[in-house]
């Protein structure tokens, strides 16, 4: 599986830019390297985040869906949506969404973990269930930024069958060696294949850091970008993961009975 992570420079509160890069990133990583899936970072449509969510967020994810499911079709290639600030109601939600390359919207996810340092809970609402779901035959999961600093979190996706995680994020520069560091632990603890989308560019104060990656179950880089915009590509072997869960067999040798839930 060809991997390829848009690390988008988004303009806050600017969804027509966003959502037009947004496509232009897909579009090149289809033709340019031939990917089987894009990843794009987290609240790309808006930026991390604008005050008036109210102006800004996508009304029940239905622009997201209605651009990405047809994209998705015409380019026949899988999109993990990043995530978008979404309304529901009278309340919002930091939401990621997974369209296969059929269209169909095959997986819809509202972060779980929301970061109250940055007072992400004072504007957003959190989500109640895990996101697993199946592209092109493999079992993927996906979690959102501050969700892996959750190690229950990924354990729990991977114990029920994933062998990919997409970690879609606006990480800031400032802590992106913590970022990169949780990534391939994720990766290597798990024996997974990991794919890492960050933005770049500024939102307010906050700069992003960028440094998106593919990783694979050895916790090696397959694909490693740096500060800036730009798309990188790697290429996932999920046969070699039987092997590496054979050799070093984690999942054989937990013991669940002692852990804390």
């Amino acid at each position: 599986m060809k991997i390829s992570c848009a690390q988008m420079d988004m303009r806050l509160g600017d969804e027509a830019y966003n959502y037009a890069h947004a496509e232009e990133l897909i579009r090149e990583a289809v033709g340019r390297d031939g990917a089987d899936v894009v990843v794009l970072p987290e609240t790309w449509n808006t930026g991390y985040f604008p005050e008036d969510l109210a102006a800004h967020a996508d009304q029940d994810g239905e622009r997201t869906k209605g651009v990405f499911s047809a994209l998705a079709k015409e380019l026949n290639v899988n999109i993990v949506c990043g995530s978008v600030a979404k309304r529901r109601g009278d309340k919002f939600y930091n939401t990621a969404y997974v369209f296969d390359r059929a269209g169909a919207c095959v997986a819809e996810y509202d972060k779980t973990h929301l970061f109250t340092y940055a007072k992400e809970h004072e504007h957003f609402q959190p989500g109640d269930h895990t996101c697993r779901f199946q592209l092109d035959g493999v079992d993927c999961g996906l979690i959102i930024c501050y969700d892996i600093r959750f190690p229950e979190l990924t354990r729990t996706l991977t114990v029920q069958g994933v062998d990919l995680l997409f970690v879609v994020a606006q990480w800031p520069d400032k802590r992106t060696m913590h970022l990169e560091t949780l990534a391939r632990a994720r990766a290597i603890e798990n024996q997974m294949f990991l794919a890492l989308c960050n933005s770049v560019g500024t939102a307010g104060e906050t700069r992003c850091g960028g440094h998106s990656a593919v990783i694979d179950p050895w916790g090696e880089y397959l694909a490693h970008a740096g500060d800036q915009e730009e798309i990188i590509s790697g290429e996932a072997d999920f046969s070699v993961i039987a092997g590496i869960r054979n050799s070093i067999n984690v999942f054989r040798d937990r013991r669940p009975e002692l852990y804390f839930n």
